[in-house]
């Protein structure tokens, strides 16, 4: 699943559109993971993209007649920039946002993803119960140990719960785990302080480090531009089992938490 570097790093190669011209849009495949509604096309056409901006995993395009189209990218969804006299159709392409010149497209084999229209975004079912973005000053020690000392579940299930603390998914999780020295399965309330600063400040170290190379190159993973991430070479646990440790050479360990693989050295983790 694309995890925040990889939204932030496709939200990036396509803010060039900002002020341009949306003529119009062809939806050829309603059925995502919410039904794409039926005045989409109308309510968007011959609009001007005012600004992107990214809410946790979800791309928000601000409108000219005050609409904003949410896109979501899914299990496998990405996005790629075509020109207009390019006509190739790749199979899974289900959306398209045509400008005067080029198009984005929105590819996504396994249909996960979603592409929604509001005209208040705060109210918006996806984006009204979301926690502090991990890059910003509202995701700090002092809310996040308050929130650690109230929990009842293990830290890594903690940390991605969207309620806490947005866009980090189980790579990051992992890997911020690991920097901060922190056992994934430690329960969030026997967290002292000291250990939310480490946490805290590994996961925005682990984001922006993500963020700066393209994110994380898996499978189903390319920005708008057509670039893969690299940041795979740089993955500490995630993905090593078995692997010696690249801090005490010990074994990296595998375990299952809420049903995601979750990576982890047993040394250097407590």
């Amino acid at each position: 699943m694309p995890e925040l570097p990889e939204v932030e790093t496709t939200l990036r190669a396509i803010k060039k559109f900002k002020g341009s011209l949306l003529k119009e849009a062809k939806v050829h495949n309603r059925n995502l993971r919410w039904k794409v509604v039926d005045h989409f096309e109308i309510s968007v056409k011959d609009q001007v993209v005012e600004s992107l901006e990214r809410r946790a995993k979800y791309i928000i395009f601000n409108l000219s007649n005050d609409k904003k189209i949410i896109l979501h990218l899914g299990m496998s969804g990405s996005l790629r920039i075509a020109k207009n006299n390019e006509n190739f159709f790749i199979k899974h392409d289900h959306i398209e946002l045509i400008f005067d010149e080029e198009r984005i497209i929105y590819n996504d084999p396994r249909r996960f993803g979603s592409m929604h229209l509001t005209s208040d975004i705060d109210k918006h079912k996806l984006i009204k119960n979301l926690g502090p973005e991990p890059l910003s000053q509202n995701f700090n020690a002092k809310d996040f140990f308050s929130g650690c000392s109230h929990s009842k579940t293990n830290i890594k299930s903690f940390l991605m719960n969207q309620k806490n603390v947005v866009g980090i998914g189980n790579i990051y999780a992992s890997e911020s785990l690991f920097l901060a020295k922190i056992h994934p399965l430690k329960n969030a309330n026997d967290l002292d302080l000291d250990a939310c600063k480490r946490l805290v400040a590994a996961g925005k170290k682990i984001l922006e480090q993500a963020i700066e190379v393209g994110g994380t190159t898996l499978k189903d993973f390319y920005s708008a531009d057509g670039s893969p991430g690299y940041f795979k070479f740089k993955l500490n646990v995630y993905g090593r089992e078995g692997e010696p440790c690249n801090k005490c050479k010990g074994t990296v360990c595998k375990t299952t938490v809420n049903q995601r693989a979750t990576f982890f050295c047993e040394t250097c983790q407590s």
